[in-house]
């Protein structure tokens, strides 16, 4: 995986919780850490996000991205 964006921390994902549209997801980083994103449902099933998957937080200016090998 390779971006432009250079706040790239791995964690676990603990909690989905899904909207009619979107869900926020929250990863879990070193320290334990919770780092919270809104992304699309539809971003979460091609992710394939679940509790307990390994993900990775991307922050860019204000936004976090989630991204996953």
């Amino acid at each position: 995986m390779k971006l432009s964006a250079r706040n790239v921390l791995k964690g676990k994902v603990t909690k989905i919780v899904k909207g009619a549209v979107n869900s926020e997801v929250t990863i879990e980083v070193a320290g334990g850490t919770q780092i919270v994103s809104i992304i699309t449902n539809s971003s979460v099933k091609s992710l394939g996000l679940k509790k307990g998957k390994e993900a990775y937080a991307v922050i860019k200016a204000s936004n976090v991205m989630v991204a996953v090998d």
